[in-house]
């Protein structure tokens, strides 16, 4: 099991340059987890694209339905711990959730995050290098 945060779900449901990477840490490690954080910030990534009209409504839905069955989000969040990390990184409390999900499971947090690779290398990693760790 791995956390992976909104950026990884979003890469993994909407095509991009990234896409190809995040099937690839889904096929390494398919049993992912998140806060449920992820599916406001997926949603809004979707608004973003029903705005712009490059989705519709009910094509975004499908995209989030399809997040929705391959995820489970339903780890404990520790708020205290949230705050902590808060407060020895320069992250957001969004982000510290992340961080908090994977150090309370004792696993990795995947993610496309630079700023947390940098804070957290002790548990967050690159979906690149997640790639490549043998396992």
């Amino acid at each position: 099991m791995i956390v992976v945060d909104a950026n990884v779900v979003t890469y993994f449901v909407l095509r991009s340059e990234q896409t190809s990477l995040a099937v690839a840490v889904a096929e390494k490690d398919p049993y992912w987890c998140a806060p449920r954080l992820w599916r406001s910030e997926l949603l809004n990534v979707l608004s973003g694209y029903i705005r712009r009209e490059t989705l519709t409504a009910a094509s975004a839905f499908s995209l989030f339905e399809a997040a929705s069955l391959f995820l489970k989000d339903d780890a404990p969040v520790d708020e205290r711990l949230i705050l902590e990390l808060v407060g020895t990184s320069n992250c957001t409390s969004y982000d510290c959730e992340y961080v908090a999900t994977a150090q309370s499971l004792r696993v990795p947090l995947v993610t496309a995050d630079k700023q947390l690779i940098k804070s957290f290398p002790e548990i967050a990693v690159s979906m690149k290098d997640f790639v490549s760790l043998e396992l």
